[in-house]
């Protein structure tokens, strides 16, 4: 096709420039810039190029608004692969017209067609007045068709013989008779193999003579010129009177020959089919040599189609060109009766637009014209495909009764949109809503559209695609396209691709294995004597990587087929690195787009990241050898600053040589960037960057703009918070932007009271330990205090908090008073329980402990119970007079304000966060079962947790159950339902070792878990023995293990995270002292605990929650939107408890003492927000909190005598007046 547009755009330009009509060609070789485009009057581009223009709303996509006539060639094309395409933009065109009321007239030529009126009637063309048909009795020039049946064997020797000498005898013919002839073969480097074998014939029967081109006038002329190709093959049989010509030539050497044979110096010509397509060039005879085409697509050879043979019979005898003309097709002899019949007679040809239906809705959906169901069955309408199924309905699968039952097959077309669809959705393209039929782009979608990229390249990108990738990774990655699905690789290129592998900066195959075989798929050329497929070194992959590789390193390519495959994997690969680039700015992840930024500079540019950034300014070869030896070291900014004497003498070279590197340096993109932090709110920071072009501007080496990325990462370097891109032009002083990126600016840099409410695993936890670090290292002898829920997360705390130390503070876990009293000696930080701390608070506290004591951090306080408020809020009332911090970390609550008043945290400092605002994606379903809560309710939903872990093959899975006496059941049903789908090895993934599980098993104390071990199923919790506690862990960690289940009170205290994590059911059997037993439900924030395990960092997290129908509702609700949080110390014991201490020991006088205490708890604040949780109206809260007092008051009969006050050096409660 591109050649096609070549030849056009050349005649056009020559009979048209006497108007001065302006011709341009638009392909992916080239592109037109707005001056171009505005002084262009007539662009020739294919179909292809059309449809990514007309994909962009800017740029080149504005050419679509302007266009008043679309001129399609070939468009019986559309029996093609790559009429997909071709229906793809007269859909689009034929929709603008309607929706923008512009006028855009279409023009389609073709060649004969027995259904030229679907053709027409695809094209919107009024049939009576814009329809013209011309049959085979309108040709100028006769035609004379010869149909030979070759016989032998299909494939075999004899066959392959036979037909190598029909061609020499029929082509000596018409040589002898002066005439020139075109053959045509099927696979680009079977062009040279039959010159060549029709070299050897004709020399051995001694008629070298009669295909002797020396007589030709310009012969000296062509031979100095085709001197200067590369294609050696190409030049040794010039010498001999042939040429060839196929796409994956050079376009110079396919130019060349197109030259020489029109001037008739060539006298044979080899060709693939393409030339018929794309060039016109003159010749009396055609010669198909075989009908066999190998199909990439499909990894087997099919018929030639009869739309090729036509289109190459075609080129014999042109108009003007010969007087007469001639085509021979050699076919076997099984195959004659085919062709006779299908060449005479023609079939109606057939829509191949469900083959890229699915890229083309993408691309639709992208560009806003489709956004519904129902639009994208009206766009379907605009198709050829639409046409033909309602001509010829059974070849697309519709019955006829169908067809009468809806005569524009609106059900069918919904059926495939929906279909398409949810292809598109699966791959993460587009959002599609079945409910309302929504469809929505996304980013995804969005780079598929701008870069062409197919769904099965994003299919492959979402498996393969990591935040963490190398270069060698990308170039992996990049060679998985199936846009490369084309490059096969040929047995006589192992040699070569071996050089380039050992010359190759990154590695291609595993060098640890050495005798890697990889099938060859490639055409009948590369089969043995047997028609058998030869295994060869590389695979397609590897070819593609390799030979990228050596286009970055300029390496020389010998092999002219390399040659062409070379400038093909060059020119897609810059394109799909691009797009990969702008997957991983969508992503944020900052390692992975600073390496792709690098590789799509070094694929541009030709250079290697680490080779030095002058390597791609011009500089001569001797001047580069000798700065890479000398001064490789040294920066840009090191080489500006210098004298160009200066650096003649750094390189061993003269001044002039110095003149030369300084002027490449100071042209070398550089700028100097500023930075000015503004916060403007309390967790927003705004970031001014003001950047100065440092560097001087040639439009030689700039042209008119420089494209520059700048972003902003997190301070790990793994994630981009923001970015964008800034254009530099020649007039460009300075240019400023502004980034406003999401900071807790009055966490580290002030010292009040915080509270932070957010996700589980949200990652707040780290931001508290991080004010802990500033606060103990900012000063000696500083105490910071943890205060926890639970006993098991103290440990997990004093790990993290390891993890983070620099230098000097100790830390500490004390779970008596004892412990969280002795002397602070040095800045340290201690770990408790709220227990522990109630237990301190609830005698006298020392008032060097208080003066010590600067941070207190409070986890978990979503689960704080009535011992965590009564301890925080005796703590609050004793630190009145000291500045003590209070930082409070939560899980995402409905309402958190009572609870950051609580802790005296002003408003700029409180943080709030909803579940769906967590950074890692993590999708949450509920599935509800009308069965009670007994062993069939866990026994039928075995399937449903079975299914889930299937549906998930490369995740791991942690599932939750009420007891431990129901982890073996569940394995054992789960391990069922595998036998029933024929899985003998469980769960076990393909990849995994069984001698590695026997071993395993060998260490295993508690046989009952042996079996579910082997099918890759673990069980643990605390009733296990310790030595198969660690080997199951070990064996979850190392991936062995598909799944592991464990009771729910396991979730506090597992170090695991998985992919996929289930809770079967939300609720278990209480065993009362005295005997009796009772359901109780799982606490919300147990379950959030357990779908917080779903979330890891970088990946997306699956939740799965298995309850009862009327429990759905409720534990959906508070997943989506956050948690209630009410004061439990009305439920308890613990306020009376310390209300009768005071009293007895005299620290405790009136009733007004305890109401004053009160008032530093969170009851007395959510008995205001929330009386009638409390039975309290809401002008009666004194009233209530006085009657809850009278209630906790000692009676007479309890009461003591006080007992004496406390020394001096203690601290009291000072109530508030």
């Amino acid at each position: 096709m591109k050649a096609l547009a070549s030849e056009i755009v050349r005649k056009l330009g020559r009979r048209l420039a006497w108007l001065s009509i302006q011709v341009r060609e638009l392909t992916g070789d080239m592109q037109l810039t707005r001056a171009e485009i505005a002084e262009t009057q007539i662009i020739v581009t294919t179909p292809e190029k059309w449809d990514v223009v007309t994909r962009k709303p800017t740029g080149e996509g504005e050419l679509a608004s302007k266009v008043k006539l679309l001129i399609i060639d070939e468009v019986h094309l559309l029996n093609e692969e790559r009429g997909a395409v071709i229906e793809t933009i007269v859909a689009r065109t034929l929709r603008q017209v309607e929706s923008s009321q512009s006028v855009i007239r279409i023009v389609g030529l073709s060649a004969t067609l027995p259904n030229y009126i679907d053709v027409a009637d695809f094209l919107g063309v009024n049939r009576y007045t814009g329809l013209f048909y011309f049959d085979q009795s309108f040709r100028p020039v006769p035609l004379e068709q010869h149909f030979i049946g070759v016989r032998g064997k299909i494939n075999s020797p004899q066959q392959k013989k036979n037909l190598d000498r029909i061609v020499y005898e029929k082509v000596l013919e018409l040589v002898r008779e002066g005439h020139q002839v075109m053959v045509f073969v099927h696979a680009r480097k079977e062009t040279v193999k039959s010159a060549m074998a029709l070299s050897e014939t004709i020399l051995l029967e001694g008629v070298a003579d009669d295909f002797d081109p020396t007589g030709h006038p310009q012969w000296q002329t062509f031979r100095r010129d085709i001197g200067g190709s590369r294609n050696k093959e190409m030049k040794e049989l010039f010498d001999q009177g042939f040429g060839i010509h196929h796409a994956g030539m050079l376009r110079a050497d396919r130019n060349m020959m197109e030259r020489m044979f029109e001037a008739r110096a060539i006298k044979v010509l080899f060709c693939t089919a393409t030339l018929a397509w794309g060039v016109n060039l003159p010749a009396h005879a055609v010669l198909i040599k075989g009908t066999d085409v190998y199909d990439s697509g499909r990894g087997q050879f099919v018929d030639l189609s009869v739309l090729d043979v036509l289109q190459i019979f075609g080129r014999a005898g042109r108009p003007g060109m010969e007087s007469s003309g001639v085509g021979y097709i050699c076919t076997p002899d099984e195959k004659l009766a085919h062709y006779l019949n299908a060449v005479t007679s023609q079939h109606p040809i057939e829509s191949k637009f469900l083959q890229g239906m699915t890229d083309s809705l993408n691309a639709e959906i992208s560009l806003g014209t489709v956004s519904t169901v129902n639009e994208a069955v009206a766009w379907l309408g605009y198709t050829y495909l639409f046409v033909r199924m309602r001509k010829n309905p059974l070849v697309y699968g519709i019955s006829r009764d169908e067809l009468l039952d809806d005569p524009q097959l609106g059900n069918r077309r919904q059926q495939q949109i929906i279909l398409e669809a949810k292809h598109l959705a699966k791959a993460g393209m587009i959002r599609y809503d079945p409910s309302s039929g929504q469809l929505t782009a996304n980013e995804l979608g969005n780079i598929a559209a701008k870069y062409y990229i197919r769904h099965k390249s994003i299919e492959i990108f979402n498996e393969e695609f990591r935040p963490n990738m190398a270069e060698a990774d990308v170039l992996v990655l990049l060679s998985k396209s199936t846009e490369f699905d084309q490059i096969q690789v040929r047995e006589n290129e192992i040699e070569e691709l071996k050089g380039l592998e050992n010359t190759a900066v990154c590695q291609v195959r595993d060098t640890d294995d050495t005798r890697m075989k990889v099938k060859s798929s490639g055409p009948a050329d590369d089969d043995d004597e047997r028609g058998n497929k030869k295994t060869l070194m590389y695979s397609s992959q590897n070819k593609v990587n390799l030979l990228l590789q050596a286009y970055i390193s300029r390496s020389f390519v010998e092999d002219f087929a390399l040659v062409s495959d070379s400038a093909y994997v060059a020119q897609n690969a810059g394109r799909i690195i691009r797009a990969l680039l702008e997957i991983a700015l969508s992503q944020k992840w900052a390692k992975t787009t600073a390496v792709l930024m690098a590789m799509s500079k070094a694929i541009e540019k030709r250079m290697w990241p680490y080779e030095h950034p002058l390597t791609q300014s011009g500089l001569s070869r001797d001047l580069l050898y000798n700065l890479q030896q000398w001064a490789d070291e040294l920066s840009v900014h090191d080489l500006v600053v210098q004298s160009a004497a200066d650096l003649g003498k750094l390189v061993h070279l003269n001044e002039k040589h110095g003149q030369a590197l300084l002027r490449a340096a100071r042209e070398f993109p550089t700028a100097t960037i500023k930075c000015n932090l503004r916060p403007e709110t309390p967790d927003l920071l705004k970031m001014s960057i003001t950047i100065e072009p440092a560097f001087k501007w040639s439009e030689k080496v700039h042209g008119s703009v420089e494209r520059i990325w700048i972003w902003v990462e997190d301070e790990g370097g793994v994630h981009i918070l923001q970015w964008a891109q800034l254009a530099l032009r020649q007039t460009t002083k300075v240019m400023k932007t502004d980034f406003v990126v999401p900071c807790f600016f009055t966490l580290y840099n002030t010292a009040q009271n915080t509270l932070i409410a957010a996700p589980s695993a949200s990652g707040k936890s780290l931001l508290g330990q991080f004010a802990i670090w500033k606060t103990v290292t900012s000063g000696s002898g500083r105490l910071a205090m943890v205060v926890t829920s639970r006993k098991s997360s103290m440990q997990d705390i004093s790990v993290t908090l390891r993890a983070l130390r620099v230098n000097g503070p100790s830390i500490e876990t004390c779970t008596t008073v004892d412990d969280l009293t002795k002397p602070v000696r040095a800045s340290s930080v201690r770990i408790t329980t709220a227990s522990c701390l109630l237990a301190l608070v609830a005698q006298s506290v020392s008032a060097s402990f208080l003066s010590a004591l600067s941070l207190v951090l409070c986890e978990d306080l979503a689960e704080m119970g009535d011992e965590y408020e009564l301890a925080i809020s005796l703590l609050r009332s004793f630190a009145q007079n000291y500045p003590i911090r209070f930082i409070g970390l939560s899980s995402s609550l409905d309402n958190p304000l009572d609870l950051g008043d609580w802790l005296g945290v002003p408003e700029p400092a409180l943080f709030s966060f909803q579940p769906s605002e967590r950074e890692q994606i993590i999708t949450t379903t509920t599935q509800t079962s009308s069965i009670p809560h007994s062993a069939a309710f866990f026994r039928t939903n075995a399937r449903t947790v079975y299914s889930a872990i299937r549906a998930t093959p490369n995740e791991q899975a942690i599932v939750f159950v009420p007891s431990r006496s129901i982890c073996i059941p569940l394995a054992n049903d789960i391990t069922t339902h595998c036998a029933m789908d024929l899985a003998t090895r469980g769960l076990l993934k393909a990849d995994v070792d069984q001698e590695r599980v026997e071993y395993a098993l060998t260490l295993v104390g508690d046989r009952s878990l042996v079996e579910p071990v082997r099918h890759g199923i673990g069980i643990y919790h605390r009733g296990i023995p310790q030595g198969d506690q660690r080997v199951i862990l070990e064996l979850f960690s190392e991936g062995v293990l598909r799944a592991i289940i464990m009771p729910h009170e396991q979730c506090w205290a597992t170090p695991l995270r998985a992919g996929l994590v289930i809770t079967l059911g939300t609720q278990y059997l209480h065993f009362e002292p005295d005997g009796d037993r009772h359901l109780v439900n799982y606490s919300i924030n147990e379950v959030l605990k357990m779908q917080s395990l779903a979330v890891r960092h970088l990946f997306v997290g699956r939740y799965l929650l298995i309850c009862h129908t009327e429990e759905k509702d409720t534990f959906q609700r508070f997943l989506d939107q956050g948690l209630p949080l009410e004061s439990r110390l009305m439920e308890s014991d613990a306020l009376k408890r310390w209300v009768e201490e005071g009293v007895q020991k005299g620290k405790i006088k009136s009733h007004q003492d305890v109401i004053d205490v009160l008032s530093f708890t969170f009851l007395a604040r959510r008995v205001k927000s929330n009386p009638t949780y409390y039975d309290a109206a809401s002008e009666q809260v004194d009233e209530v909190l006085s009657r809850f007092v009278d209630r906790l008051w000692p009676s007479p009969t309890e009461a003591v005598e006080p007992a004496p006050t406390e020394g001096e050096g203690t601290a009291t409660v000072s109530l508030p007046s």
